[in-house]
């Protein structure tokens, strides 16, 4: 089935973005993945492509287009090269909303301008060690004193954390009411006394991008770095975070159709018994089976994309598209892998590496737990 999502202005966006990825990135990022990180050179190059900042205001450097099938169409590509080091998506998919509709007209001049060109790298901080999806249990706390606030606490699993300049912080600023009600957005800049960042983690895949612990202690942080309304940051996170589960959907599904395709080139080549090893009717119907179910997942994340830019994707439709397309990446790895035998073992295989990758898919941007929750909920039940 063949996606209409797409027009000729996305296919030549497709076009530059293939270019850049096979010339800036795929010739390194195994090297990366050795490094643990992906060099700040990387984020230039990109912006100055005009890559970054893709729906930002164009006086400030953005490409002015509120259209996200160019931000799925980077993620996409980032994706079929296994790109999963470079935290574009994060910065872009995640954080940039929070700039575009949240930062006053002094705020995004400050910000912005980096932002597209990649100078100033971004992150959100909302884990902490005690808590992982649930937001209202965070005990990261901001208090006034004079124009600033005071910040104190630990995020942790921060993806771009140790690259970051800007960090948009959860923090509690009215301890007297439900963390709903008393919850802000604060941004913490590279360099501010008492802001320091823990270990660069070891994951058991994305290994090239860098996820940090994060520490505040006494934090002095200008009352000119609120984002957003006091007291209304989990208003503002729940706002946005559709649109950040929705980009995890998208990933997921450029995996599955990426690493269907590899698994399908070697089984068409490898033999077994005197014959391919996708000649056996065990192959055929396991790969047919992923084929149905890539195509499902291509057409409903699709239809995600365009009621997202119309404005009418709901809470409950980007947590069906998480849950399902992360847990079918997951498990379409799995077969993959399973269908290479032991060289889908080796980490010198891709599937192996989609296999890692994939793991994490359904437990970040809330676990598939808690999108199974919010759907039940939607159901009354």
């Amino acid at each position: 089935m063949r996606s209409h999502l797409y027009e000729a202005d996305h296919d030549d966006f497709r076009a530059s973005v293939r270019t850049f990825v096979e010339k800036e990135i795929a010739p390194f990022h195994d090297q990366w993945e050795r490094d643990s990180i992906v060099p700040r050179e990387v984020w230039t190059a990109g912006g100055a492509q005009g890559f970054l900042g893709i729906d930002q205001d164009e006086r400030f450097g953005g490409g002015g287009v509120r259209d996200f099938r160019y931000q799925a169409v980077l993620s996409e590509e980032m994706t079929r090269v296994g790109a999963s080091g470079v935290g574009f998506t994060l910065h872009n998919d995640v954080v940039s909303p929070y700039l575009r509709d949240l930062a006053t007209e002094e705020q995004q001049a400050r910000w912005v301008p980096g932002f597209c060109s990649g100078e100033l790298i971004t992150a959100i901080a909302m884990t902490e060690p005690g808590t992982g999806s649930d937001l209202q249990g965070i005990t990261t706390t901001a208090r006034r004193d004079g124009d600033d606030w005071v910040l104190n606490g630990s995020k942790t699993f921060i993806t771009n954390g140790i690259n970051a300049d800007l960090v948009i912080v959860v923090a509690r600023t009215n301890p007297d009411v439900p963390a709903s009600k008393g919850t802000s957005l604060l941004v913490v800049e590279r360099g501010m006394p008492g802001f320091e960042r823990g270990r660069n983690l070891d994951k058991v895949g994305l290994k090239a991008q860098d996820t940090a612990e994060l520490f505040f202690t006494d934090v002095r942080v200008p009352a000119a770095n609120l984002l957003g309304t006091p007291d209304r940051g989990f208003l503002h996170l729940m706002e946005n975070l559709p649109q950040e589960r929705l980009s995890i959907a998208i990933g997921a599904v450029a995996a599955i159709e990426t690493v269907l395709a590899q698994t399908v080139e070697y089984v068409t080549s490898r033999t077994a018994f005197g014959k391919p090893v996708g000649s056996f009717q065990n192959s055929r119907f396991v790969l047919a089976e992923l084929q149905t179910e890539a195509i499902i997942a291509r057409t409903f994340v699709d239809e995600c994309i365009r009621q997202l830019d119309a404005g009418t994707l709901t809470a409950v439709d980007a947590a069906q598209a998480k849950w399902w397309c992360s847990d079918l990446q997951n498990r379409t790895a799995d077969k993959c892998l399973q269908l290479h035998g032991g060289y889908g073992y080796m980490s010198e295989y891709p599937v192996s590496k989609a296999w890692r990758d994939a793991r994490v898919q359904s437990i970040y941007g809330g676990t598939n737990e808690i999108m199974k929750e919010i759907i039940g909920r939607s159901m009354g039940l």
